[in-house]
């Protein structure tokens, strides 16, 4: 299994739907959705397009945060492991991110990310974002409390998942 993605450089992608810019995708992918077209154009600038295939290893729990992702097509699971074994938390899939730990200071990720499938999604530096939400306080705010949600619903997933594995109904 492979750790690194493979980084593109241009600022356009071609999908299925044909050729659509970096802004078209955050205006439309759900975590960027509603915010303003500077706001849109600041996060485009610090985002590049990075593919994973199947199984490759994205986010690994124990090492540093570095980057923060919006999928755009595929799936990956968002997983606890420990050498005994390994529980899929939550799948994320198109409209969806994770890598929230890299907007925290000095944090070290907790879950293990790995693509379900081949997966393409937009990547957004820690360091450049978090600098980008100080610059911005509104968009700061808005960041801060779009990744809050993330939080609140990777916690709540944990919760579930770990629920059905003693047996409770939830």
């Amino acid at each position: 299994m492979r750790f690194a993605a493979k980084l593109k450089c241009s600022k356009s992608f071609i999908l299925r739907a044909g050729h659509i810019t970096v802004s078209q995708i955050l205006q439309n992918h759900a975590f960027t959705r509603g915010l303003g077209n500077t706001q849109i154009g600041t996060l485009a600038a610090l985002a590049s397009e990075v593919t994973f295939e199947e199984n490759e290893f994205i986010l690994v729990d124990g090492q540093r945060s570095q980057s923060f992702f919006l999928v755009i097509s595929g799936s990956v699971s968002v997983e606890l492991r420990n050498p005994s074994y390994v529980v899929s938390v939550q799948a994320v899939g198109p409209g969806e991110a994770f890598g929230w730990s890299s907007l925290l200071e000095d944090h070290d990720t907790l879950f293990l990310v790995r693509a379900r499938e081949h997966t393409t999604a937009l990547r957004l530096d820690g360091h450049a974002l978090k600098a980008a939400c100080h610059e911005d306080t509104l968009l700061g705010m808005e960041i801060l409390r779009r990744a809050l949600a993330l939080v609140a619903g990777r916690v709540r997933a944990t919760e579930i998942r770990f629920a059905e594995m003693c047996g409770v109904r939830v």
